[in-house]
């Protein structure tokens, strides 16, 4: 008999969610490593002489510069694919962070309960009670830019969702057959957490980080946007959408090329998680 893993990945294979949606992420990331090989420009490279060059497809467009430069002459197709870059890195390292802490928090809550169950809900409480946007840009703005100091901000306020899942499905686990019979046997409480519970949690797990891989690089490029986020000489979406809202009125392509780019990476993991969710759950399993 097929495994249910095995049984979930062929039903992923059939949702048009997983296809669409992993096909878009997969070619972002692809893209975004393949940037030396796809582009000859440096994005830090400036050449007055060639500034707010049109696109291809508008009037003295050339393929040289196939989607045009931006206010310092920088290829707009190398800070798209080099900013890029920088918000996937963002995102994905946020989530391992923001994992890291609403994993261990909320198995730790689950399995041992009682006035660590409390001291969690305590922070989780507390947590729900802050505004994300606020404290992330007081938080950039007290302690300093850097990349690092941004992964660290976001991530440390991406958690929740992460405990509320981890704590409650822990605590089902902790009632069930093979974790009792588990503990009845002289199992170590580590070889329980990590062979017994956590990969009976993953598939939540997977699909909750998805919906914070997009909440965290929309919270990048709102930081970036707002001039606490990434700063020059890097270069993110956030940032390109930052540097051509003084354009926007004469030059619209400045702003809709990476805030295009920006929608499609949100959309495709938004289908990839939704895809996830319908073949990991009972109701997606009918």
């Amino acid at each position: 008999m097929p495994s249910p893993g095995r049984i979930a990945f062929r039903r992923a294979l059939r949702h048009p969610g997983f296809w669409i949606g992993g096909g878009i992420l997969l070619l972002f990331v692809l893209a975004a490593l393949a940037a030396p090989l796809l582009t000859p420009y440096d994005p830090a490279t400036q050449d007055l002489s060639h500034r707010l060059a049109n696109p291809v497809w508008a009037a003295s467009g050339s393929w040289e510069h196939p989607l045009g430069t931006d206010h310092l002459g920088r290829d707009y197709f190398a800070l798209l694919l080099y900013g890029g870059r920088i918000s996937l890195l963002v995102g994905f390292a946020t989530i391992v962070l923001s994992t890291l802490i609403g994993v261990t928090l909320g198995i730790a809550a689950g399995y041992w309960g009682g006035y660590l169950d409390q001291a969690v809900n305590f922070l989780l409480t507390v947590r729900l009670t802050l505004p994300v946007v606020l404290v992330a840009l007081v938080a950039v703005s007290v302690l300093g830019q850097s990349l690092p100091l941004l992964v660290i901000v976001i991530g440390g306020l991406l958690w929740d969702r992460l405990v509320i899942v981890t704590r409650t499905a822990t605590q089902q686990l902790v009632r069930r057959e093979f974790v009792v019979a588990a503990k009845s046997i002289g199992c170590s409480t580590p070889a329980i957490l990590l062979h017994e519970i956590l990969p009976n949690i993953t598939g939540p797990l997977i699909v909750i980080g998805t919906i914070e891989l997009a909440r965290a690089i929309l919270m990048e490029a709102t930081l970036t946007f707002l001039g606490l986020g990434v700063q020059p000489p890097l270069t993110s979406w956030g940032l390109m959408v930052a540097e051509a809202k003084s354009q926007f009125l004469f030059r619209p392509w400045l702003i809709a090329v990476p805030g295009t780019a920006l929608v499609l990476l949100i959309l495709s993991i938004n289908l990839l998680g939704d895809a996830l969710r319908d073949v990991t759950t009972p109701e997606g399993r009918a």
